[in-house]
């Protein structure tokens, strides 16, 4: 998924602000990991193979948990890299 390296994690991806940051971003040579809590309008977003949607309620913590635990094949670096720059 990864072309260049540059990924990015988008909340609230299938609509809004948070779909037009998407595009941008991927427009921008980003893979793209959508998160939101709409299944479907986040799989209109993915206009790529490099955008990976990702059914998340970001109010849960378990499923934030969840989000950066799963094994996303390139993007696991990447998960690493945001959770550290959480802290």
């Amino acid at each position: 998924m990864i072309a260049n390296g540059k990924v990015a994690l988008v909340t609230g991806a299938g609509s809004g602000i948070g779909r037009a940051a998407s595009l941008a971003l991927h427009a921008a040579g980003y893979s793209v990991v959508l998160a939101g809590r709409r299944a479907a309008e986040l799989e209109r977003t993915a206009v790529s193979a490099r955008m990976l949607p990702v059914p998340t309620d970001i109010g849960q913590p378990d499923q934030v948990r969840e989000l950066f635990r799963q094994d996303q094949g390139d993007l696991r670096p990447a998960g690493r890299a945001l959770q550290q720059r959480r802290h």
